[in-house]
């Protein structure tokens, strides 16, 4: 059996079928505000929460530097304390060097001054005493001040005062010159404080007269000058008078000084 298909749609003519209605064509154009205004209501939101993570991320990121810093500076604090406290014991350490520098630079070993007295004093002088005046020391009020090194170096080592018997005044005058060569002392504050002629004491080795009653003659007894000197001790450090005070035969001083010098206590 057969069976035709038969298509009539085709077989109608363009009269018969109609005109059939066509869209308008689409303008661009005119969707692009609409375009612009959904782009900006997707990429603004994207910004900001693009921003937001950046920022918390910028957050995160300091308070770790922050908190890094803190123990750093935590560190340093305890190292600072401990260089401050190191500071400290060495300014104890310092000041006591110094004292104990000051101390010997003050020295006068009585040997070395003896010494030089022996070798300066006349032979018509006689020393019946000598006594030795310290420097002035710093009150307990705290009013006065302590004896330390002076700008240039020299350090107060105090005073002597000397006493005795000389034949004539030329003679005391001389010891007084004579003292004011040494090195030990200081020349220029060094001064004859008393000076008077009396009766020649049985310590000068004068043989007093024989004035009894059965003598018909009185005889005067012998005169001297009594004098009393203040001389000065020089403010020259020690530590600058070795090669005198090793020539006076005052070795331990000396080997001590050579040792502070040694470590860099005093300069050489």
């Amino acid at each position: 059996m057969y069976s035709l298909d038969i298509n009539f749609l085709k077989d109608r003519s363009p009269t018969e079928v109609g005109t059939q209605p066509t869209s308008p064509p689409i303008n661009l154009r005119d969707y692009i505000p609409v375009g612009i205004g959904l782009g900006a209501g997707l990429i603004l939101p994207a910004l900001s929460l693009l921003g937001l993570w950046f920022i918390e991320g910028q957050n995160s990121n300091l308070e770790q530097q922050i908190a890094k810093s803190e123990q750093e500076i935590k560190q340093l604090d305890g190292k600072i304390a401990d260089i401050n406290k190191i500071k400290a014991e060495t300014a104890v350490v310092k000041d006591q060097t110094d004292s104990l520098v000051t101390v010997f630079n003050r020295i006068r070993p009585w040997s070395a001054m003896l010494k030089e007295f022996r070798e300066r004093i006349p032979a018509n002088v006689q020393v019946e005493n000598i006594k030795q005046i310290p420097p002035e020391l710093p009150s307990k009020s705290g009013q006065a001040k302590p004896q330390t090194p002076t700008n240039d170096g020299s350090i107060p080592a105090g005073s002597l005062e000397i006493t005795g018997y000389a034949r004539s005044f030329t003679d005391v005058n001389d010891f007084l010159l004579s003292m004011g060569q040494s090195k030990l002392l200081d020349a220029s504050k060094s001064r004859i404080s008393t000076a008077e002629l009396v009766d020649a004491p049985p310590i000068t080795g004068a043989i007093p007269p024989d004035n009894s009653a059965k003598s018909k003659v009185k005889i005067k007894p012998p005169q001297v000058v009594k004098y009393t000197i203040k001389a000065t001790l020089s403010s020259v450090p020690a530590s600058e008078l070795i090669s005198e005070l090793e020539n006076k035969g005052t070795v331990g001083l000396v080997n001590r000084i050579r040792s502070l010098q040694k470590t860099g206590a005093l300069p050489q």
